[in-house]
């Protein structure tokens, strides 16, 4: 049957008739085409998605929304809508039964259409079935229905406004009722139904609006607006934020990549030949004890798998965000095909434009398409990049929660070749390259694919002529491949000293205070300096390449133009350049400009996620620690032993020789243990063994029932003290104070300022070294674990507290009395109530037995109690019955507990590790009764703080002096002159294309070429001009930024560093400062020429049409206040976000300090949900942000797309006034314009959070600043001090200004080369003394007087540089032995040997393979704790000053090392002035004097001997140590 035959009966009516369609001024289609295509073309839509989209709500279930109004609404006009379509259809089969016969196609469009109403209706409630609460499908098709009627609609108005035409009444009836059902389900459908039931939002607090937003608030990104308003009013807080989406949150996205990545390592496991030894289980072994003994063990050699693949991260990030991330391709081929629509539109402007013939409304027409392709072109950009970034947050998401995962069990080799800062490089700049890559990734298909289309299109327009210009662009390739290689070798090279540099600044703030107190900070300042300037250098050769690239790819388009034009005219006389042939061409060189800009940038960002991706797979794959190599029981396994090691060797890598050799011993239930041993013997590593921590090569262990741990140095969490001792537990008050008390904390929770709801900073900084140690024991006590690991807890407390803690908790009488205790231990005294002894000498067990047995044995082990017995009196149990025992009872830690007593003590923090706690938020501490509410006010740790408001002036002004006045002025003249020269080349160009055409030829073609040229080769220039400076002048600025910032730093006090996480500090010096050397100079580069290039746009249309001076003006405004309305609140959430961040960072810092604490209590569960919960914070500002970005981007486009729309319309307007040569040049000018303003407001917000770094960086040298270290005007003489006489003439100290005095009116005089002995109970001022000596602190009246010159007139370096300190925590800098010791190379080789001689470590370091150039990791964690307090005895003896403070320095040492110290110490520095802090006051019964403080006064002095007579305090405390 024949088209027109289906239409109408007699075939009258054609589908098609060019005549009432286009050569009309009243265009209208034919009847046949309103009644086929605008009937169908809705109906197939609808079927074409029906499949895909059933099957999409199948598979996404969100839950039943209940039936509401507007469910109801749209339901009921669904069937409405049904019946109309069929009472057409009824009404075509009534006229036939009355014998008039209508054309087949009213028939058959009635039936098809009706049917279509149906099946959207049965979607309609599909979806709320589902729990969809606003579809795009059916908006879409609601939307097609009303556009394909109203054509229809307009049609019948004409037809009836006809004179002598008949009406078909019912048919006409039915379309209006038709049309206008039609009307209302699209205005219902632009509603969002109600949340369905049982979803998440109903119980959040602050649900995201997204999931209830309507489709079109989605496209528009409308939902935002609520938070951008609230914003704009005030300072947005993390309580305004809303809850993740919850397919966004780390519980969702983590496990998948974890699940995948575990998948893919088990197919790609490539085993190397590894010997396994399968020993035969002993628990089915009946054999003897001695057959247990030597364990047959069979060794089988595993044949290695053929070599495979490496396992492929990429393949698992894909396959775990693929799907989703797929969808972005669709959005992106959109656009890239309707970008194209621009150009061709436009020629056909031209067109119009040059036949004065065409009705107007063509060009109405043509206008409206440009603005409607341009707006469409806006949403779907928008949706592609929003689904980029949200799958770029979701892979940082899951890569952080990996990240943290695996750093949980890795094992301790692996933990030496990935040390904290990369791991934590790893989290921050290494999980941000994946993000951004995510945004770029498409461009590898989709540059290309425009590139392929722009060509053609210009084929079509110029012919060969095209191909001048591509020889140009494929000129270009080779030499940005080449840049993008060499830039990737920077990169690499500037990450590695960047790496470097953070490690070393990481330990510098960890170890400040040492730093302060040896005045060390020049030499690491040069040292960090060092690698600065090598970073530096890098970064320049960056930055010249950065100019050369911006110099290709800003003249590429230009030369691509100029050489095809050149071509062009000159090939061929007759071709002429008209105004469409130049312009179109030129919008697509536009277009072009963009894929090969960007390629260079896509490629270098490839290369760095790979180069990341690398540096993340090798950390993904170390090796893991292996639980399983240690049985664990049940406790409920009947049967003795409950810790059994037989024959085990352990190493701790498994290319080092064995720690621990064939070690084999038993621990019956309950029972306790003591493990003796030198220093470096391998007691800790013993433990470690037990925790599985260590590499078991061979051998059996089990261990019965759960574990408790502590290790010889305390890690605290930066929590409440009470957090610290629950440590995730139930909180249970009575048994939590027994152990409280037991502990010794209890007066420790009077002095500190909010009792046990005091925040404790990062590693404990406000606690003293005892009280730490206290603090870790009481967790473990809480724990209530079966077995109980303590590796030497008493070394840091003094000696009552140690005697109360070991009868309240270790002891046969203590809280533990019942569990199986494992004790490392240099203290005798405690040996007798000792079950068994372990005695260890070089990894192997030398001897075992009870104390009695160990002496009948009469071995090493009873030479070496006889040696020291005397030294410290056995205190065997019967020696305590006496009064003594009541008076231990009352007198805790020092503070004799009487009624009258008063409890609270007006003094701070007690302390002698870290010397002094800080300012804090609030007043006086002195009266402790407070509030509640003030009691929690009381925090230590200053947050950083997010700064409000609009980043100042003053700001870039201070930038503009780093880079140099010059320069900044400089560049943006250059920029200026750059863009007249664009601006005046096109220009000449639409004057050329409007040159008239006589006899096929233009004249002065030459002329016209040759300025175009010259035109275009000094905007070449000017651009590689300012790309020079800006480049130059950034790396200026960054080096004077860095310089200050790290000199502000080190100039700081102690007490910034205590306040201050070092988190934030170290966030200063990676982010802020990354921003400053390599994103900030890009972002001027690109704001100003965005701006530049919008500015040019505007003048070019005002030029042309001067109309359009109306309307530029309020668009500007509104683009201004836009802008200002979206800035305010994207800057607040910039900052949350870098706020949020901070903790993230410290929290996986202190993890990874608390590692084996945290796998001994078995707590990695609650750790891991910690910090997905911070992941989850920061990305709760980072979410809103991407989303305000997107909500800026569409509302500014449309500004952008009215500016297109203005140019067109004005132009159509005035056309019989313009030349083609201008319209084509304002029309792709405003083309252009959108893209320029999407990037100018990006770049200036980019620009300002950007520049918040430089405020971040200027913020620390505001900060109070210690005293100078050097004044040249007192300094002492050079020889100074001579005798090492110290007075102190009424010396008083505070902590901070509105504190209470810590140290009191102190009078005393230290002759030179006295000994002097300071002890005092935990909190009495002993290390505030110190303090006061090194200006720590300075005095707050009275002063310190060393041979004749006050103290506090020199200069700190001066002073700090003639006294020498033995500190309590001994710190070690990652870097060789000797720079460890002599950070300035003042001393030779041979008086370092002599030093470590004297310090007794020669032997063990001239074992060493690298001896003196030992590389000692971070914090010298392979050094044992009593090595690394010899090291720092070896410091001292080099120094050799005249006075020598030692504060407990030998705590962490066995006896026999103590006394070789202190032998040391006699001989060495006979000649010296010796202070020393005591704990064991064995170390000081031989000084000449002793001064005893409490509450910072000196309540007796004299000599040990008399002390011991007047039966004081001294007395009293020499009894509880046993000494008398």
């Amino acid at each position: 049957m024949a088209f027109p035959r289906f239409c109408s009966a007699d075939g009258s009516d054609p589908l098609w008739d060019w005549n009432t369609t286009w050569y009309t001024n009243n265009p209208d289609f034919t009847k046949c085409f309103q009644n086929t295509v605008l009937v169908w073309v809705p109906c197939f839509y609808l079927w074409a998605c029906f499949p895909l989209y059933f099957l999409y709500l199948c598979r996404h279930d969100r839950g039943y929304i209940q039936m509401t109004h507007l469910n109801k609404a749209k339901t009921a006009f669904g069937f409405l809508l049904w019946i109309v379509c069929w009472a057409d259809l009824f009404y075509s089969f009534w006229e036939r039964s009355q014998s008039i016969y209508r054309a087949p196609v009213f028939l058959v469009s009635p039936t098809l259409l009706g049917i279509t109403m149906l099946l959207a209706t049965f979607l309609i409630q599909c979806e709320r079935r589902k729990g969809v609460q606003s579809s795009g499908v059916m908006l879409t098709f609601w939307l097609l229905t009303l556009l394909c009627a109203v054509i229809v609609f307009r049609s019948k108005i004409l037809h009836a406004l006809r004179e002598g035409y008949e009406i078909d009444i019912f048919r006409d009836a039915t379309f209006y009722i038709y049309f206008i059902l039609v009307l209302i389900q699209l205005i219902l459908s632009c509603f969002s139904d109600q949340s369905p039931l049982f979803s998440e939002t109903i119980n959040d607090p602050n649900p995201c609006p997204e999931s209830g937003a309507s489709f079109l608030s989605r496209i528009t990104f409308w939902w935002i607006t609520g938070l951008m308003v609230q914003g704009y009013k005030c300072p947005l807080e993390l309580t305004d934020l809303w809850s993740l989406n919850p397919e966004d949150t780390s519980e969702q996205v983590v496990p998948v990549l974890v699940k995948n990545w575990k998948k893919e390592c088990a197919q790609s496991v490539k085993q190397p030949v590894k010997i396994v030894y399968s020993s035969k289980d002993p628990a089915n072994s009946k054999r003897g004890s001695k057959g247990d003994l030597n364990e047959e063990v069979e060794a089988l050699i595993v044949k290695p798998t053929q070599r495979e693949k490496e396992p492929s991260l990429f393949k698992v990030l894909y396959k775990t965000f693929g799907p989703y991330f797929l969808m972005s391709f669709l959005f992106k081929a959109l656009h890239d095909l309707m970008m194209f629509a621009g150009p061709e539109i436009l020629k056909l402007l031209i067109n119009f434009v040059n036949d004065k013939q065409a009705p107007d409304w063509q060009g109405y027409l043509y206008t409206a398409l440009l603005f409607v392709s341009a707006c469409l072109q806006t949403l779907v950009l928008h949706q592609y990049f929003h689904i980029c970034f949200v799958s770029g947050m979701r892979i940082k998401t899951a890569v952080i929660g990996a990240i943290y995962r695996k750093a949980l069990v890795i094992t301790n080799s692996a933990r030496k070749s990935s040390t904290v800062g990369e791991i934590v490089n790893l989290m921050s700049v290494d999980a941000q390259r994946f993000m951004d890559l995510a945004t770029y990734i498409n461009m590898i298909w989709s540059a290309p694919l425009q590139v392929i289309l722009a060509l053609y299109l210009l084929w079509l327009n110029l012919g060969p002529s095209v191909l001048a210009g591509v020889a140009v662009m494929i000129l270009m390739v080779p030499i940005n491949a080449v840049m993008a290689m060499k830039t990737k070798t920077y990169q690499v090279a500037h990450m590695k000293s960047k790496d470097n540099r953070i490690k070393l600044m990481n330990e510098i703030l960890n170890g400040i205070k040492v730093l302060k107190l040896y005045a060390w900070e020049l030499a690491f300042k040069e040292k960090v300096l060092e690698i600065r300037q090598e970073e530096l250098k890098v970064l320049k050769k960056s930055a010249y390449l950065a100019a050369v690239g911006t110099f290709t790819w800003v003249c590429t388009p230009f030369l691509v133009a100029l050489s095809t034009f050149a071509v062009y005219v000159t090939v061929d006389k007759n071709n002429i350049l008209d105004a469409q042939k130049a312009f179109v061409s030129l919008a697509l060189f536009n277009i072009l400009r963009f894929p090969l800009n960007i390629l260079p940038m896509v490629i270098s960002s490839i290369v760095q996620a790979s180069v990341s991706l690398k540096r993340l797979r090798i950390f993904l794959s170390h090796e893991e620690l292996e639980p399983d190599s240690i049985v664990r029981k049940p406790i409920k396994d009947g049967g003795g032993a409950s810790v059994i090691v037989k024959n085990a060797t352990f190493t701790w890598s498994r290319n080092d020789p064995p720690t621990l050799n064939g070690i084999t011993f038993t621990v019956p239930e309950g029972s306790l243990v003591a493990v003796l041993g030198q220093v470096g013997c391998g007691k800790s590593s013993l433990l470690s063994a037990l925790l599985a921590e260590m590499d078991k090569i061979e051998g059996h262990v089990s261990i019965k029932g759960s574990v408790a741990y502590v290790p010889q140095q305390a890690w605290i969490q930066n929590a409440s003290l009470k957090e610290n001792v629950l440590f995730g537990r139930q909180p249970q008050e009575r048994f939590y104070r027994e152990v409280i008390e037991a502990c010794a904390l209890l007066p420790d929770l009077d002095i500190l300022p909010s009792g046990d709801r005091t925040e404790i900073g990062e590693k404990g900084v406000n606690l003293s070294g005892g009280q730490k140690q206290r603090v870790s024991l009481a967790r473990a006590v809480y724990c209530d674990s079966d077995v109980y690991l303590f590796d030497d807890p008493l070394s840091a407390v003094d000696a009552h507290v140690g005697k109360h803690i070991f009868e309240k908790v270790i002891g046969p009488q203590g809280m533990l009395k019942n569990k199986t205790r494992i004790l490392v231990t240099h203290s005798i005294s405690y040996l007798p109530q000792v079950d068994v002894i372990i005695v260890m000498s070089d990894g192997k067990i030398s001897e075992m037995g009870s104390h009695q047995e160990l002496l009948d044995r009469d071995g090493a082990f009873a030479e070496f109690l006889r040696t020291y017995a005397n030294t410290e009196q056995n205190m065997e149990g019967g020696d305590t019955n006496g009064p003594a025992v009541k008076e231990i009872k009352q007198m805790e830690n020092g503070v004799l507990i009487t009624e009258t007593s008063e409890k609270q003590l007006k003094r701070q923090v007690s302390n002698s590790s870290s010397y002094s706690t800080e300012p804090m938020k609030h007043g006086s501490t002195a009266d402790m009764r407070k509030s509640e509410a003030e009691k929690d006010a009381w925090k230590l740790m200053e947050a950083d703080k997010a700064k409000t408001g609009q980043v100042k002036l003053s700001v870039y002004w201070d930038y503009m002096k780093a880079i140099g006045l010059f320069i900044s002025f400089l560049s943006i003249f250059l920029f200026v002159s750059n863009h007249v020269a664009a601006l005046a080349s096109n220009y000449w160009l639409s004057l050329w294309t409007d040159d008239p055409v006589v006899n096929g030829t233009q004249q002065h073609t030459d002329v016209r070429l040759g300025v175009y040229g010259a035109l275009g080769i000094s905007q070449g220039i000017a651009v590689f001009g300012y790309s020079m400076t800006v480049s130059i002048g950034g790396i200026l600025a960054s080096r004077r930024l860095h310089l200050d910032l790290l000199h502000n730093v080190l100039r700081s006090p102690m007490s910034f560093f205590e306040r201050t996480p070092s988190g934030n500090l170290v966030n200063r010096f990676s982010k802020e400062m990354d921003t400053v050397d390599s994103m900030i100079p890009q972002i001027i580069k690109m704001f100003m020429g965005s701006l530049f290039n919008v500015i040019g746009a505007c003048i070019i249309i005002l030029l042309t049409t001067p109309i359009a001076a109306i309307i530029i003006p309020p668009l500007g405004l509104i683009y201004f206040f836009v802008q200002r309305f979206y800035v305010a609140s994207s800057r607040q959430l910039k900052r949350l976000e870098s706020v949020s961040r901070s903790p993230v960072y410290s929290h996986f810092n202190e993890t990874l300090l608390g590692v084996s604490v945290i796998r001994a209590f078995e707590e990695q569960q609650r750790f891991i949900q910690q910090s997905d919960l911070k992941v989850d914070e920061n990305q709760k500002a980072y979410y809103p942000s991407i989303v305000a970005n997107r909500w800026l981007a569409v509302r500014l486009e449309c500004v952008g797309n009215c500016i297109v729309l203005f140019a067109a319309l004005f132009s159509v307007i005035s056309r019989h006034s313009l030349s083609p040569g201008l319209v084509g040049l304002s029309v792709s000018y405003s083309l252009q314009v959108t893209t320029y303003l999407n990037w100018l407001v990006r770049m200036s917000s980019e620009m300002e959070t950007n520049i918040v770094a430089v405020e971040r960086l200027k913020e620390y040298s505001e900060t109070e600043k210690e005293a100078p270290w050097d004044i040249e005007e007192t300094a002492p003489p050079s020889n100074w001090p001579q005798q090492g006489r110290v007075e102190f003439r009424n010396f008083s100290l505070r902590y901070r200004e509105d504190l209470d005095l810590v140290l009191k009116h102190i009078n005393i005089t230290i002759e030179g080369g006295e000994k002097v002995g300071i002890v005092g109970r935990t909190g009495a001022g002993k290390s505030s003394l110190t303090l006061g000596l090194f200006r720590i602190n300075e005095s707050a009246e009275g002063e310190i007087v060393i041979d004749g010159v006050n103290i506090a007139k020199i200069g700190l370096h001066h002073l700090r540089f003639k006294i020498t300190i033995i500190p309590q925590d001994p710190v070690l800098f990652s870097g060789a032995l000797r720079m460890n010791l002599d950070p300035f190379n003042q001393y030779s080789d041979e008086e370092i040997w002599t030093s470590l001689e004297l310090a007794h470590l020669k032997n063990f370091v001239s074992t060493l393979p690298d001896k003196l150039n030992h590389e000692c990791t971070e914090g010298g964690e392979n050094l044992s704790v009593g090595q690394r307090q010899l090291v720092c005895l070896a410091r001292a003896l080099l120094r050799k000053t005249k006075i020598l403070v030692l504060d407990e320095a030998t705590a962490a040492v066995d006896l026999e090392t103590d006394n070789l110290i202190q032998s040391t110490i006699r001989t060495q520095f006979d000649d010296c002035t010796v202070l020393t802090i005591a704990h064991r006051l064995n170390t000081i019964l031989d000084y000449t004097r002793v001064i005893v403080l409490d509450k910072g006064e000196i309540v007796e002095c004299g000599s040990p001997s008399v002390l011991l007579q007047k039966k004081g305090i001294f007395y009293n405390m020499a009894k509880d140590a046993g000494l008398v």
